[in-house]
């Protein structure tokens, strides 16, 4: 007969709960500034981080943490796929859009691997610094394209301006 165990329970219950509450705030991130990948899809990606550590730390055998550094591995690895299907390629402009989206799904990961093994204050401390990143730094980083751009367009213009024949009469 199947014995409940409550301490597992609670102690399962717990990391899942940190790795779906790390991933959702920077899936709610997302969300709020319309990027495809949001609330739903950073909190289902930690949450299967933290499923695969846990299930990997309870693999019976020798050392355990050499089957959770396994799964680490291969989650690390194997995330990288769910990312890049974020990441577009514009054909008309030198532009690619969804980077941060994917390295977000990358990191919501991270942050349920961490959660996963028990490491609560490095998940909670690298989700922090991560929403200030997206959060902050991201009207910062618009501002510095904004003024490139313009900055740019001065360029050409006189590199036009400077480019054109003269007239030899």
């Amino acid at each position: 007969m199947f014995d409940w165990d409550w301490p597992v329970f609670a102690d399962d219950l717990t990391r899942i709960s940190v790795a779906a509450v790390l991933g959702g705030a920077l899936g709610l991130e997302r969300e709020w500034h319309g990027h495809w990948a949001g609330l739903r899809t950073h909190m289902m990606v930690a949450i299967g981080c933290a499923i695969f550590v846990i299930a990997g730390l309870a693999v019976p055998g020798h050392n355990p943490e050499d089957a959770a550094t396994r799964v680490i591995q291969g989650v690390a690895a194997g995330i990288g796929f769910l990312g890049a299907g974020t990441i577009l390629k514009l054909d008309q402009k030198r532009e690619i859009k969804g980077l941060t989206t994917a390295s977000s799904i990358w990191l919501s990961a991270a942050l349920g691997t961490s959660a996963g093994i028990g490491e609560y204050a490095l998940a909670i401390a690298a989700a922090l610094i991560s929403l200030f990143i997206l959060g902050v730094l991201g009207p910062v980083e618009k501002w510095l394209e904004r003024r490139h751009k313009l900055h740019h367009n001065h360029v050409d213009d006189d590199d036009v301006t400077h480019d054109r024949p003269t007239n030899p009469k």
